[in-house]
């Protein structure tokens, strides 16, 4: 935040009248500039970005800007399509965003979570770590963009959606399926045999919001970033990750310690 200077005056009540004009002037002035609301759009992630407005992600997003006094809009996409819409300034931000993952977009500089991402295989085959996930087939939905995020990848292929994951493993069609483990969850909720199938651990990506390169964009940039200082060192969205049953991604050394934990 900028600060305006102080004129020195020869009688001290006119010096303390302008410091008090000049300091609420430099404490107003941003305030006028902020925006009242930010469209957020994010694809349709169970239990987290939900169609109706719930989820730890829309709790998360309106704890960080509606006490500041932005209220939080919000529009499910598909992924791609909701990179897109702030790539030209149609939405003031997408959910979910890998810090860097394409150009035309601005990225906060503290995380909000972190990306669980898991492989699924059939039981029967070894599990893969990350050193070795170039022996393998991989699989992942189109836009995730997981071969600049993983290590050692060689051979992968994009699928549109999330319904054939099971049927391409069983006939060999990939080898590994890779995503965040909610969304495992519910693929395998909808097999008749989990048994049959591992769910490996590979890592934690922080997930940041990706802003448009506007002047409102800059602005809720910096306003999300702001918050997330004060909130994280506060601890006052630990109750919201506790609430959801998802791990605090700020307690330091959890996710190192869990890479290659299969069940």
């Amino acid at each position: 935040m900028r600060r305006s200077g102080g004129v020195w005056l020869l009688s001290l009540a006119l010096m303390m009248t302008s410091v008090w004009a000049t300091a609420g002037a430099a404490t107003i002035a941003p305030m006028s500039d902020k925006p009242s609301d930010i469209l957020l759009v994010s694809e349709h992630w169970i239990r987290y970005t939900e169609t109706d407005g719930t989820g730890l992600g829309w709790d998360l997003m309106r704890e960080i800007f509606e006490p500041a006094g932005v209220k939080v809009e919000q529009r499910i996409e598909p992924y791609t399509r909701a990179v897109g819409l702030v790539q030209r300034g149609e939405a003031d931000a997408w959910i979910a965003a890998y810090k860097g993952e394409v150009e035309g977009a601005l990225y906060s500089k503290w995380h909000y979570d972190t990306d669980e991402i898991y492989t699924l295989g059939l039981a029967s085959k070894p599990p893969p770590s990350l050193q070795t996930l170039g022996k393998y087939r991989l699989a992942w939905v189109r836009g995730y963009e997981y071969q600049h995020y993983l290590p050692n990848v060689m051979h992968f292929n994009e699928v549109a959606r999330r319904d054939h994951i099971v049927p391409m493993l069983e006939y060999g069609r990939a080898d590994l399926y890779i995503d965040a483990k909610p969304e495992m969850d519910f693929i395998l909720a909808q097999t008749s045999d989990p048994q049959r199938y591992r769910l490996t651990y590979l890592t934690a990506i922080p997930l940041y919001l990706g802003f448009a390169d506007t002047p409102r964009g800059h602005a809720l940039r910096d306003l999300f970033d702001a918050r997330m200082s004060d909130l994280v060192h506060s601890g006052k969205l630990r109750p919201i990750f506790t609430r959801w049953k998802h791990a605090y991604p700020f307690d330091s050394g959890d996710a190192q310690s869990r890479a290659g934990e299969s069940h």
